[in-house]
């Protein structure tokens, strides 16, 4: 009797533990979607087999279900790739399935040239970082480890008033000025610098966050927004300098990645891409890029009287005269600071 009880326990464990075992789910969503629709997510046993509960979750956050189905609108979350991820409970197990959906632009980008204004001189040695205006000077980063300075620059001469070497173990990038305070990031260290803005005298430093890289910086007014080189642009509290959230540049048709140094104009968030002669125009809330700046003619300009030696001396910087309305951009090592207006196609 002992014996054959044995053999039927064996035998019950078995039968449950190969039920559970078979259990396959899908989690089916669109996987391409534009802003301002809805899309539905569910979760599916291929066989049919109860389930206890299921939690879904995207972006690590959880939504409200209604049983193995959720409908949720895109413009919840802006463009970009988003993960998806479905919690299954059934009897004695649980197993989680990922997905994702990807959003793009439903509408497409306004396409810009330029016209150039003013042409000021840029100190060739400086590989543009960062850059930005404030209360009639230029202010600007640059890169390199043992290289990497800050600086207050009168624009019209291009002559440096001001400058402090970052320390040579780093690699500077973008900057912005915020609250009377220089924000000054470095790029593979995974921290960055405060600076009082008249003594150019460090007063702190911070760390990041879930971001791996620092590239470009600017604010709005109250957040520090920051670009990693990829296609996400991070929003930061400006006191702990904790990551807030972030959001993903799309077009209609693609995602822009390498997105390098950073200005807010006019509630938008202009961006460099590295190795490009190209400015995206980003809306800060939804990701969406709803322009693009052709510079390309200013490098035929510069190479007028400059021999841009490396592959990386590219356009880079953006700085924004928000009292005259005025936009001035350069390049790293560039012998040339330029005021442009941009041009509808």
């Amino acid at each position: 009797m002992k014996k054959i009880a044995f053999f039927i326990t064996i035998l019950t464990l078995c039968v449950c533990f190969g039920c559970n075992e078979n259990y396959k789910f899908t989690l089916e969503v669109a996987k391409k979607t534009t802003l301002n629709t809805s899309i539905t997510i569910s979760l599916t046993e291929k066989n049919n087999k109860p389930l206890d509960k299921i939690q879904f979750f995207i972006n690590g956050q959880e939504i409200t279900a209604d049983g193995n189905t959720v409908t949720i609108k895109t413009a919840d979350y802006g463009v970009g790739k988003h993960q998806v991820s479905a919690l299954a409970f059934y009897p004695g197990k649980t197993k989680k399935i990922n997905n994702f959906f990807e959003v793009f632009a439903d509408v497409p980008y306004q396409a810009y040239t330029y016209k150039i204004i003013n042409t000021y001189p840029h100190d060739t040695k400086a590989y543009t970082q960062g850059l930005e205006y404030y209360n009639g000077f230029l202010y600007e980063t640059t890169g390199r480890r043992g290289q990497s300075t800050l600086r207050k620059v009168d624009y019209k001469t291009g002559k440096v008033l001001k400058s402090v070497d970052l320390d040579k173990k780093y690699f500077g990038e973008g900057m912005t000025i915020l609250n009377n305070k220089i924000y000054w990031l470095t790029w593979e260290n995974k921290k960055g610098f405060v600076y009082n803005l008249e003594t150019f005298e460090q007063e702190s430093s911070f760390d990041y966050d879930k971001s791996e890289q620092g590239w470009g910086l600017t604010n709005n007014g109250s957040l520090l927004i920051k670009s990693d080189g990829t296609t996400k642009i991070w929003f930061l509290d400006s006191n702990s300098k904790k990551e807030i959230k972030y959001i993903q540049a799309y077009t209609h048709k693609q995602s822009i990645p390498k997105l390098n140094e950073l200005e807010y104009i006019n509630g938008k968030i202009y961006a460099n891409y590295y190795l490009k002669p190209l400015i995206s125009i980003i809306n800060p809330e939804t990701g969406v890029v709803e322009g693009i700046v052709n510079l390309s003619g200013l490098k035929k300009e510069m190479e007028k009287t400059q021999k841009l030696v490396t592959d990386d001396e590219v356009l880079n910087g953006i700085a924004f005269d928000k009292e005259n309305n005025r936009l001035f951009v350069t390049g790293k090592n560039w012998g040339k600071l330029f005021e442009i207006e941009l041009v509808k196609k």
